[in-house]
């Protein structure tokens, strides 16, 4: 991993039985890159609440929330569970395990409370069961980390960042998944987002595979 400027992540603190939790969850989180965001959400748990956008079923969660019982902090885990772009039936990253008993329409909800029942993270990861941007337009509360891996279409991610991001606090960590500056190595939409964060004056202090970590 890649570190810079002020920030020092702290080693990471997880159980054994969380990290096999983490690591048998449902997602698309390699296990380098989940342990990193662990580290980070220590680095910020302390100083505030924190917030993902994209729960799916709960992978990042047990990453984030193992790191906010630690310091009896809370996350906040924001998705409508009906599935990005590229989760529905007939695309590339469906699952046929998280579609409903109709198989017609994603449901991811069910496997994410069960993730947070199995690693006894229910007190400390808030399920907000809703898209992101009706959120957004509501959310009042200071943040010490965004995490950002929900849909990963451009207005969904632009979006995602619109919404949340002015809510960090002068110390706060904003971190964005799947940047792939390469098109032929995933889509663009995380690493324009990645962009536009440099250019708002984040800065990048740490780096893992796809993981990117900023602070200002």
């Amino acid at each position: 991993m890649v570190e810079r400027l002020h920030v020092t992540l702290p080693a990471a603190v997880m159980t054994a039985a969380d990290l096999e939790a983490a690591r048998g969850a449902r997602g698309f989180m390699p296990g380098d890159e989940g342990l990193v965001l662990h580290r980070a959400a220590l680095f910020a748990a302390p100083r505030g609440p924190m917030l993902e956008v994209g729960g799916y079923c709960g992978k990042s969660a047990v990453y984030l929330g193992s790191a906010a019982r630690e310091h009896g902090g809370v996350l906040f885990s924001v998705d409508h569970h009906r599935g990005s772009e590229e989760n529905q039936p007939g695309e590339l990253y469906c699952e046929e395990a998280v579609l409903d008993a109709s198989g017609a329409r994603v449901d991811t909800l069910p496997h994410f409370r069960r993730t947070l029942e199995a690693t006894g993270l229910e007190e400390w990861v808030v399920a907000v069961v809703g898209g992101s941007a009706t959120v957004a337009r509501h959310w009042r509360t200071p943040l010490s980390l965004l995490f950002i891996d929900g849909g990963h279409s451009e207005a969904a991610a632009q979006a995602d960042y619109a919404g949340f991001h002015a809510h960090l606090g002068e110390d706060g960590l904003l971190l964005i998944h799947d940047v792939f500056t390469d098109p032929a190595d995933g889509g663009q939409a995380p690493f324009h987002v990645y962009q536009r964060a440099l250019d708002d004056g984040f800065r990048e202090v740490a780096a893992q595979g796809s993981l990117r970590v900023l602070s200002r």
